[in-house]
């Protein structure tokens, strides 16, 4: 709360606050002598002496916040009633745990680390195990803090943009009990006949909302097609054929399938979960993609537990996009089907009866803004990452111009899928960051950013580009982008990072032909 100039000048990108219910005086819970008005003021008390510290917090560093709820107490001076009378300790955290809840529901960049769950999973009374507070002012056992710390890492790789988007799945003694080559559709084990089979009905419920959180589900495995889809016809299995985005049920190597799966939904390995009961199975894939993410299975009853403790779908936004990403990987395969059937490529993407929203950035794409910013890896120039909250200060601000680009055509909507902003000076535009959603390249969509960068440019009198390349390990795609939109190469040092520069002509002529730009006619 004080002036910390050197945290200042830091300028971090994430701060964790952790607290504990330690933190919480003692005359600041309630006394069995107060009534209702006294505990709700001390509640209202301590929930203000928190929100006043985030508010400070965000002026002053302007990056996400973490916050921590607080466990239950590990004892109940009255019982059970401790969680139902006003004046219970338990009661009291619950009602003050709803007010950060609150908080945080309402405002952007601010997450809950949830040690209130966390305590209750690993064993309150190990949790809380007084020995440590008094030995060492730990509120928490020391055995509990790497369960902690991985959870708070969890938010924070979500918050940038390192969630795994793709559930690679295996069928036999993995969606449904028995191998359905041998048993067929109607010995395996699936439906509520039999405990083994409630078993893997509870997992594929599970699995199946992922689909609402964005979560791409795809099949991998060895088994004839046609076999592998009586799985799904049961009308006691919970996931259908029509769930997957994917679908590889043949006699290829897992691995082999998960690279095709990977090239067809224009994604990279990294973004993949392996899921597969074999072991073989999964050494295979460590072996051939190190960076895909592959869970340790052990017996079902565990499957639920196993994927969920690991983080790997973290929400920290949940967009609408998200939810309908399925539908939109689906509507870009039958984009790929129309293209087979056109003459020529330009044919093609008029075809497609392109239209774009390009504009100045607005508060009700910022979210989307951010996740995209802190997602886009292989078409990004400078791979600069945002908080929404930096956003909507830039957004604001007249030194910067910012645009969003929305794509959508006749097979669907595939939202927000471009980023441009830049700073001016000295009556240049310096370009800090440019990116575009891999799910959209080769339809001009950046050739239609260039057309509006320019035009708005113009209006602003800023008469020269500067853009840079920053080489990634993924971004190799974009190495000659510039180029090709009509920049001069400037410099470029040993390390393959380049300057740009594009002087504005005053006859500038349009590069994109097939998108219908902000209700426009072609160009």
């Amino acid at each position: 709360m004080f002036q910390n100039i050197a945290l200042e000048n830091f300028k971090p990108d994430i701060i964790y606050i952790h607290t504990s219910i330690r933190n919480i005086n003692d005359n600041e819970f309630p006394a069995m002598k107060d009534d209702r008005a006294v505990v709700a003021q001390k509640i209202n008390d301590v929930y203000l002496r928190f929100e006043e510290l985030w508010k400070h917090l965000s002026e002053t560093y302007n990056c996400p916040i973490i916050q921590n709820n607080f466990q239950l107490p590990f004892y109940r001076l009255m019982g059970n009633k401790d969680a139902t009378d006003y004046r219970g300790k338990v009661n009291f955290i619950s009602r003050l745990n709803i007010a950060f809840y609150d908080y945080a529901d309402t405002h952007e960049n601010f997450y809950i680390h949830d040690i209130n769950y966390e305590s209750a999973s690993y064993g309150l009374e190990k949790w809380s195990d007084p020995f440590y507070w008094h030995m060492y002012k730990y509120d928490m056992s020391v055995h509990a803090i790497p369960y902690s710390t991985f959870n708070v890492a969890n938010i924070i790789k979500s918050v940038f943009g390192k969630n795994k988007k793709v559930l690679n799945l295996d069928l036999d003694n993995t969606l449904w009990g028995g191998v359905i080559g041998d048993a067929g559709a109607e010995g395996i084990e699936i439906g509520q006949e039999t405990s083994l089979g409630q078993t893997y009905a509870e997992f594929q419920k599970y699995i199946l909302a992922h689909k609402d959180l964005g979560v791409l589900l795809t099949v991998n495995s060895k088994n004839s097609e046609d076999t592998a889809l009586q799985g799904f016809e049961r009308p006691d299995s919970i996931l259908k054929k029509e769930d997957f985005i994917s679908f590889k049920a043949n006699w290829n190597s897992k691995a082999e399938n998960l690279a095709e799966t990977a090239d067809e939904l224009g994604l990279l390995p990294e973004s993949f979960v392996f899921v597969d009961d074999n072991p073989a199975e999964r050494e295979m894939i460590r072996q051939n993609f190190p960076e895909a993410a592959v869970v340790e299975m052990k017996d079902v009853e565990h499957y639920i537990g196993i994927i969920d403790k690991s983080g790997y779908f973290e929400v920290t936004d949940l967009s609408q996009e998200d939810g309908r990403r399925s539908e939109m990987y689906r509507e870009n395969m039958l984009r790929n089907r129309a293209r087979q059937s056109c003459e020529n490529y330009e044919e093609y993407l008029v075809s497609l009866e392109m239209k774009a929203e390009i504009k100045s950035f607005v508060p009700i794409y910022m979210s989307r803004i951010a996740q995209l910013t802190n997602k886009s890896n292989q078409f990004n120039l400078t791979t600069r990452r945002y908080s929404q909250s930096e956003l909507e200060k830039i957004a604001v601000d007249p030194l910067y111009v910012t645009l969003y680009g929305k794509l959508e055509d006749k097979f669907g909507d595939n939202g927000v899928v471009s980023v441009i902003i830049g700073h001016r000076e000295k009556g240049d535009l310096h370009i800090d960051l440019w990116l575009m959603s891999c799910r959209v390249l080769k339809r001009d969509m950046e050739f239609a950013m260039m057309d509006e960068l320019v035009h708005l440019c113009r209006e602003k009198g800023i008469k020269k580009l500067r853009g840079y390349y920053y080489l990634t390990a993924k971004n190799s795609m974009v190495k000659s982008f510039y180029g090709l939109q009509g920049f001069t190469k400037v410099s470029e040092d040993l390390a393959g990072n380049s300057v740009w520069e594009y002087v504005i002509e005053p006859l500038y002529v349009n590069k994109n032909r097939v998108i219908k730009v902000n209700g426009g006619e072609r160009q």
